[in-house]
């Protein structure tokens, strides 16, 4: 699979890859529990990648906070857009490149580049061969400088089966969940690009062998995972919500909730 209809899907709503993130408290949830980690992780101050990073909600957040940032995607409609925010935010002293490259090959960097790295929002997913996943798994710990983060988040494989029983129960019956279920693949067609869905386990075993020591492994929607109506009705009521947010950072480690979360982050430290 080329990478041209991952850039076609990304390229028809940039807004909405934007919005995103913000959109509603369900999907706050990932973004303010990602955002959690990075503050805890990173450097103070620093030259980070955010490989893969779309229209730049990351690039963008951790700009105004005062990273020095590098901002690489394969869709020039994201880096074009990215432009225009970053130009309307005035942070371009801090984005110092908008690089349009694939996160398996990052040669244009050389090696121990950055103070941190990110490959945030399913990005790696969207790298369908196994191979070129392990390859890109590799060129961000390169990239990266000794003792430097690196922050990795995937779209996850049993998470979307549970949305497949509730939201769409009737494809259950097609070759594509099957396919999903067993191997995590999916060839695109039916409202969304092209991907891989990964088990929890598949993601640190991309990083084994690699010169990096993992340090969290997160569930970024954790025990709110496919309840988006039930978290958007308890943010109405803040003192709720606050006490599930605490719930949800106290148990978003476990390895069940990391197993059945929507998204999962890894952080590792390059040795």
């Amino acid at each position: 699979m080329s990478n041209e209809q991952i850039i076609e899907f990304y390229s028809q709503d940039v807004a909405h890859e934007w919005k995103r993130l913000v959109k509603d408290a369900y999907h706050r949830l990932e973004f303010e529990t990602t955002l959690h980690y990075l503050h805890k992780y990173l450097p103070e101050s620093g030259l980070i990648l955010d490989a893969g990073g779309g229209p730049g909600r990351y690039t963008t957040t951790l700009a105004k906070q005062g990273y020095q940032m590098v901002l690489l995607d394969l869709a020039p409609a994201n880096l074009e857009f990215a432009e225009r925010k970053i130009r309307r935010l005035r942070l371009k002293r801090h984005v110092m490149e908008l690089a349009e490259g694939s996160l398996v090959d990052l040669s244009r960097y050389p090696d121990s580049s950055f103070d941190a790295v990110l490959c945030l929002g399913g990005a790696l997913s969207h790298v369908l061969n196994q191979s070129e996943r392990q390859q890109a798994a590799a060129e961000l710990i390169r990239v990266a400088k000794a003792s430097a983060p690196i922050f990795v988040s995937v779209i996850a494989r049993l998470a979307l089966l549970i949305t497949e029983l509730v939201l769409f129960p009737d494809e259950i019956d097609l070759p594509l969940f099957t396919s999903i279920r067993d191997e995590g693949d999916y060839a695109g067609g039916y409202g969304f690009t092209a991907c891989h869905f990964f088990l929890p386990e598949e993601l640190p075993a991309l990083f084994y062998e690699l010169p990096v020591d993992q340090l969290e492994l997160v569930g970024l929607e954790g025990l709110g995972s496919n309840q988006r109506q039930a978290l958007n009705k308890l943010a109405r009521h803040p003192a709720r919500m606050q006490k599930w947010l605490e719930t949800h950072f106290q148990t978003c480690t476990h390895p069940a909730v990391v197993g059945m979360s929507e998204h999962i982050l890894y952080i590792g430290r390059k040795m």
